[in-house]
């Protein structure tokens, strides 16, 4: 990837904040209106905008390797929750661990993740269908 320069980065970082080329290309430093097509439309600023989008997202979105370290952790109690605990003269958050219904469900969850639970079975075929003509025309006598 070729080297921004330091407006365009400026442009390039605004817009992923603002979502808007118009206001991103002021904020960078760009005077004339007709700019942000031409800004948007340089390939080595298209990529650096897709390349911390992405970025983003990692940060944002939980992968499934997450999802099932977080499910395991529940499912062996490891995983805990602070719960308001009141008494008569006083109020605490106290450390809970999972309780049965939700470890058990949790062991559903990565149980169907595995097909633990599938009593069919999966077939996968490759096969073409061959289509025989067998009838008899019109012009054909018994």
């Amino acid at each position: 990837m070729r080297k921004l320069t330091e407006k365009q980065k400026r442009f390039a970082d605004y817009y992923i904040e603002l979502g808007n080329a118009e206001e991103a290309a002021k904020r960078a430093g760009y005077s004339a209106r007709g700019n942000t097509t031409k800004l948007l439309q340089n390939t080595t600023i298209r990529e650096y905008i897709q390349q911390r989008l992405s970025e983003k997202d990692k940060e944002r979105i939980a992968s499934q390797d997450e999802i099932l370290a977080f499910l395991t952790k529940v499912l062996r109690g490891e995983e805990t929750e602070k719960i308001p605990m009141a008494g008569k003269d006083f109020f605490e958050l106290v450390e809970n661990t999972p309780n049965i219904k939700d470890r058990i469900k949790a062991a559903e969850l990565l149980g169907k993740r595995f097909a633990m639970w599938t009593e069919r079975q999966q077939v996968d075929a490759n096969f073409g269908v061959q289509i025989i003509d067998d009838v008899g025309g019109a012009d054909e006598t018994d």
